[in-house]
């Protein structure tokens, strides 16, 4: 299954999927394509060191959002990826990408959802409206995407506890070492292997 890994920072999560294709485990996934929101992310240079193909389309370059909807679409499509996979990518997908790939994409959320998630809840402000609240678990969520933040069915979340003096930056490693880099490539797996489906908006995974 080739897939296309769209990125904004890091790429931590991009690290855990190529990892898991050399290990074996995900042996059968190729990534075709990595897409970035910015030419800074990190993920672009660990792209690079793994000879995978990427292109960096940065909405705010375009004045017209139908036009930058409509060349990401084109060049995913060009990849022949079979299911979009956001690895910390902050831009919401334009309607024509979302439309063509219905049910092909997939987002790491760094939070249980439905709680700390919606528009605004990126990077380190999940964990630190956790820490506001006093929460006594947080953790990460696989969801597939639709048109709007974070409300598609969720496929996968793991847990870790909160700790007595954890920051909001030790609890974002914490949840993505123990959780985001865990449950992406099972998802992953899951989905090439054809055990998930939807009913009622429900994500169904099989035994």
């Amino acid at each position: 299954m080739k897939i296309a890994v769209f990125v904004s920072g890091g790429g931590t999560n991009l690290q855990a999927i190529i990892d898991n294709i050399k290990s074996g485990y995900l042996s059968d996934v190729t990534i075709s394509l990595v897409v970035a929101s910015n030419d800074r992310a990190y993920a672009l240079t660990r792209a690079s060191e793994n000879n995978i193909p990427s292109v960096v389309l940065a909405k705010k370059d375009f004045t017209d959002s139908n036009e930058w909807d409509e060349l990401v679409l084109k060049k995913v499509l060009e990849s022949g990826a079979e299911l979009i996979v956001l690895a910390g990518y902050l831009s919401l997908l334009g309607p024509k990408v979302i439309h063509e790939y219905s049910n092909r994409i997939i987002n790491i959320h760094p939070a249980l959802i439905p709680s700390f998630c919606g528009a605004g809840m990126y990077g380190i402000h999940p964990h630190e409206a956790v820490l506001k609240r006093g929460v006594k678990v947080s953790g990460a969520t696989v969801h597939y995407v639709n048109e709007n933040y974070d409300e598609g069915p969720i496929i996968m979340q793991k847990t870790v506890d909160v700790l007595p003096g954890d920051t909001p930056e030790v609890l974002q490693k914490r949840i993505m070492k123990e959780c985001e880099q865990v449950i992406l490539p099972k998802t992953i797996r899951l989905i090439a292997d054809g055990k998930v489906r939807i009913e009622n908006n429900i994500a169904v995974i099989e035994k």
